[in-house]
């Protein structure tokens, strides 16, 4: 992932950013740590990899909305009780759920899901999935440039860990769904 960032610069930003807000496990703590120490050595700045970051999130969270419209994500295993969850949460929070949810771990990654799902309005959604994203990127690329120098040692840890408990997170949502006599699915 890095050396996409350092052979593309903000455009490998911009392309690391979209999967990862696609529901595709693309770390986005590394991309943005990287961005940062990159920000730190001169090679961008720190609000134009703030930028790319954000657009890649906002890409791919259209894409990911889109197929929460369709609905075919019910299809999967377990996913209608974790979209009954979701609906749950939109009952109670409102759109607040989808700017609440860009600042969390995991969930700002699959809320685009059942917020295309739930037709949660474009406008709206487009506007939070901006803020909260541009937060997050703000945040962790904040983070790489203050670790500057020590981003070596810290990387190649850093992605390996939060893969394993994202991957962890969702074998037991998945598991949980799966368990809990959900036959309305």
């Amino acid at each position: 992932m890095t050396g996409i960032i350092e052979q593309f610069g903000l455009l490998g930003v911009f392309a690391l950013m979209v999967p990862e807000s696609a529901c595709i496990l693309v770390p986005s703590e590394v991309t943005l740590l990287f961005s940062g120490f990159a920000v730190s050595q001169h090679w961008m700045t720190f609000w134009l990899a703030v930028l790319a970051a954000t657009a890649g999130n906002l890409v791919g969270s259209l894409v990911a909305y889109g197929i929460g419209a369709t609905r075919l994500v019910e299809q999967i295993p377990g996913a209608g009780a974790l979209m009954r969850r979701w609906d749950h949460t939109f009952d109670e929070r409102g759109l607040r759920a989808v700017l609440v949810a860009r600042l969390l771990p995991l969930a700002h990654t699959f809320v685009s899901l059942p917020a295309g799902a739930r037709r949660v309005p474009l406008l709206p959604f487009v506007a939070l999935t901006t803020i909260g994203c541009g937060l997050w990127a703000a945040a962790f690329i904040l983070i790489g440039v203050v670790s500057g120098s020590a981003w070596a040692s810290v990387s190649s840890v850093l992605g390996k860990a939060l893969l394993g408990v994202g991957l962890a997170c969702l074998a037991w949502l998945a598991y949980r769904a799966t368990h809990r006599g959900d036959s309305n699915d």
